[in-house]
């Protein structure tokens, strides 16, 4: 089993297209890239959003900016434009960085300018998706040891957030454990945190968990402490777009109340992540993650479809109240179980994720 399309691809005119998200569930939008500030919109305003998926998106979108630099006859000051201009279009997710990092690279050391380019983002995609496939590997045995306790009963597995495969490009992180268990025949059933303010887990995980016909049901955010409570949660299992040094966990808003109700009622607490989000430069998540702050009108707004059929904004609040808008909060790696990557499970912590990826050691540049 595996994903029945991707998020991004691209035509036989090498241009890139994408899944415009911020209309799923209700309409499935295609956006086309044609240029690198195209990329750098689609990222900013989360037509595109999940830390690989962004990643990818930039990575094409270097390919775009070279296409234009030689089209245009522009000269090297336009491509840095581009990186810079890029860099800059969201300062969570680490892949964005990395990604821009590999593009740079392999420019460096081109002489073809405009295949190199798009030779790596194709690379940068490909690698994602085997990634992905090879994180559902590592991550099977956990749901595999919880159904052969649960005498044919449902594994209950609790996400928040989207780090399906509309956050990267097929599989998904958190996603590719749970489709593998349905692939050999193991009962799942997934609790759908909605995930406020921009509910990616009700406009997203729900709408691919059904269109793999994955058991599930969408819940409030501030539900999972009760399932919890009551024995109706075998396991959570969340994403990342940025973990540290020492195993601390930058994720969407919410996810530190997650892992606190887990850690209270012995709940194991995973995370999933490609090797990629891991930002060894960086120990202490608290304090160096650099937490985005958006737009308050996606906490004022709920974006739905009405009675009529029409996809539209709806106030929720006075129109004068203003609103906070943290993109991620940190869980301290003290509440993680344990890291699933591509390599296998490790512990939260800088031995364990240098057990999996010794080569770091290599470039230990801090105390």
């Amino acid at each position: 089993m595996s994903a029945t399309f991707r998020t991004i691809w691209t035509t036989a005119q090498r241009d890139v297209e994408v899944i415009d998200q911020r209309q799923l569930p209700h309409a499935y939008v295609v956006v086309q890239l044609l240029t690198y500030k195209d990329a750098d919109l689609a990222i900013r305003s989360m037509t595109v959003r999940g830390a690989p998926l962004i990643g990818a998106t930039a990575a094409y979108g270097i390919f775009l900016a070279v296409r234009e630099m030689i089209k245009e006859g522009h000269d090297g000051a336009f491509l840095d434009e581009a990186f810079s201009t890029l860099r800059a279009s969201r300062p969570t997710a680490v892949n964005l960085f990395w990604a821009l990092d590999r593009m740079r690279t392999a420019l460096d050391n081109a002489t073809d300018f405009l295949e190199a380019a798009w030779t790596e983002a194709g690379r940068i995609v490909e690698e994602d998706i085997e990634t992905c496939r090879m994180i559902g590997v590592h991550g099977l045995p956990l749901i595999e040891a919880i159904a052969a306790q649960k005498n044919s009963e449902p594994v209950q597995i609790l996400t928040h957030c989207n780090a399906g495969m509309l956050g990267c490009i097929e599989w998904g992180t958190i996603t590719s454990p749970i489709y593998q268990a349905v692939q050999k025949g193991i009962k799942v059933h997934v609790w759908v945190d909605e995930t406020r303010p921009r509910n990616q887990g009700a406009n997203l995980t729900a709408y691919e968990l059904t269109r793999h016909g994955v058991p599930h049901t969408l819940i409030v955010d501030n539900t999972g402490g009760h399932l919890m409570q009551h024995q109706m949660v075998d396991l959570v299992i969340v994403g990342t777009d940025r973990t540290t040094r020492n195993g601390d966990v930058a994720n969407k808003i919410g996810t530190y109340l997650k892992a606190l109700a887990a850690k209270d009622n012995n709940i194991p607490f995973y995370v999933a992540l490609p090797s990629t989000t891991l930002d060894m430069t960086i120990k202490d998540g608290l304090k160096e993650i650099p937490i985005e702050e958006r737009d308050q009108n996606e906490v004022k707004y709920v974006i739905g479809k009405s009675a009529s059929g029409n996809i539209e904004p709806v106030l929720i609040c006075p129109e004068t109240t203003p609103a906070a808008n943290y993109g991620f909060d940190v869980t301290p790696a003290r509440l993680v179980s344990g890291l699933i990557t591509e390599r296998g499970i490790c512990a939260a912590s800088e031995e364990g994720i240098l057990s999996l990826f010794p080569e770091y050691v290599q470039n230990d540049d801090l105390n």
